[in-house]
């Protein structure tokens, strides 16, 4: 990035959220054996009931999932409301608090022998998450100079597969995966959300919240980009200032009726529904019962969990650094084609595609559809995430390891759309993309110099 302060606000926020969520994911998988001898131990000791394998198993299950049922919650109920009400920062500030109550609930819950906090603490993890994904990217997408809005994007990737890897580290029997410590485990990331209470008073609000909410060009952007030349990035606020006072902030119903963007919006479902039908967070989730299906010992587990964590890590900081073209999804949806049945899940399409697909919604839409094309986003992702969380050790028991062919269907219609179906949008405003995409759908032999692209109720030119 061209300068330090961008940098450092970049990392700093793709931190917060993005590691959270990353680490909510894996760091269940280390104290799976103790969490589930806690709910057994419980009903015994409440009810004389001593439960059978597949009950504490359906348990088990629920607790992974429910992680996804918090983060569904707000992300399809309330997050267009509520980011449009509080706007960026200080939803993102307000977002901590379920997060911190979650932890303390999971540091008590061995104490108080009750698997139900673990479960409460694991919605309030899931309602962090879910919010915090869909206001985080909106912030960190609108702060950015339109020429690097696509790498500050990526690096939400780069710290999901951080907090990922960092879960599998903390999670390894030298440090917090016993039987005394897994609960320090679970509530880590309280510390996380203590770090983001004091260190998001320092940022800027974001920009163009700042220009619709106040009409001041020169305050929402001069404190983040200082004293630089931000005239295209303004005229360009100003363009979706005018769009959104004729249209206003549009709700998921309004986004759904609108025939006009019909494309973006099946474009990302596709792109967020693949993020989770690829398959690699269903190992995540259940990395050591995938990893004893392939012989590996009991003893080996952790690390062979943490190697793969490893192997994301640097998947996702090294081709991000490349490119960060959607349409480079089918590429890496190949890739993941070919390790499918190795269990090479580092270099799958989450590794990188959750790169370029994360920001995507911020870049296909303007002002007014923006946070109704994450909600959509975000909660095809947590019914995806869910639907893995409570089905995939089913599919295991059912059809063995030729479950991962069903990951595999997904993973090729996913490459086949992005290679057909989905223009470049590098360095494109919303109404540049909107051409791009009428051009490639209009069943047209000639292209015109100049494309009426109608968008938001309005009539925009676009010219070539």
């Amino acid at each position: 990035l061209e300068s330090m302060s961008i940098d450092g606000w970049r990392i700093g926020l793709s931190f917060g959220w993005p590691y959270q969520y990353g680490f909510s994911i894996s760091s269940m998988t280390s104290p799976s054996v103790f969490i589930q001898e806690l709910v057994n131990i419980t009903c015994v000791e409440r009810y004389g009931v001593n439960l059978e394998k597949w009950q504490i198993s359906l348990i088990w299950s629920f607790i992974v999932s429910i992680f996804c049922m918090g983060g569904l919650s707000l992300s399809a109920l309330l997050a267009n409301s509520l980011i449009s009400k509080f706007g960026r920062k200080k939803l993102l500030l307000l977002n901590n608090i379920p997060a911190l109550i979650g932890a303390v609930l999971m540091l008590l819950s061995k104490t108080a022998m009750s698997f139900e906090m673990i479960m409460a603490a694991r919605f309030l993890q899931g309602m962090n998450a879910g919010l915090g994904l869909i206001t985080n990217t909106i912030y960190l997408v609108e702060c950015a100079p339109k020429r690097l809005r696509g790498a500050v994007g990526v690096t939400v990737a780069l710290f999901i597969s951080f907090g990922k890897f960092s879960g599998q580290l903390l999670g390894i029997s030298e440090l917090f995966g016993t039987r005394e410590r897994w609960p320090w485990l679970l509530g880590f990331t309280g510390l996380t959300s203590l770090l983001q209470l004091v260190t998001l008073p320092l940022l800027p609000e974001s920009p163009s919240f700042l220009l619709l909410a106040t009409g001041d060009q020169q305050a929402s952007l001069k404190r983040l980009w200082g004293d630089r030349n931000y005239q295209l990035e303004m005229e360009e606020m100003l363009k979706e200032k005018v769009m959104q006072k004729n249209a206003g902030t549009q709700t998921v119903l309004q986004l759904l009726r609108n025939h006009d963007i019909r494309w973006q919006l099946l474009s990302v479902i596709v792109i967020f529904s693949s993020l989770q039908l690829c398959g690699i967070n269903a190992v995540y989730f259940y990395s050591y019962e995938v990893f004893r299906q392939v012989g590996i010992g009991e003893e080996n587990l952790r690390y062979a969990a943490l190697g793969t964590g490893l192997c994301e890590l640097s998947a996702s900081s090294s081709l991000v650094s490349r490119t960060r073209s959607p349409q480079c999804c089918w590429v890496w949806n190949s890739t993941t084609v070919t390790f499918e049945n190795h269990y090479m899940y580092g270099l799958n399409l989450d590794s990188f595609a959750a790169g370029v697909s994360t920001p995507v919604p911020g870049e296909l839409f303007t002002q007014a559809y923006k946070s109704a094309a994450f909600t959509v986003g975000t909660t095809v992702n947590w019914i995806g995430l869910f639907c893995v969380g409570m089905l995939f050790p089913i599919l295991v028991e059912k059809i063995d390891y030729f479950c991962f062919l069903i990951f595999l269907i997904f993973c090729v219609s996913t490459c086949l759309y992005m290679r057909f179906c989905f223009p470049e949008i590098n360095n494109l405003s919303p109404l540049e993309i909107a051409a791009e995409f009428k051009k490639m759908h209009t069943k047209s032999e000639k292209t015109p110099s100049s494309l009426l692209t109608k968008y938001n109720g309005t009539i925009q030119e676009t010219k070539f």
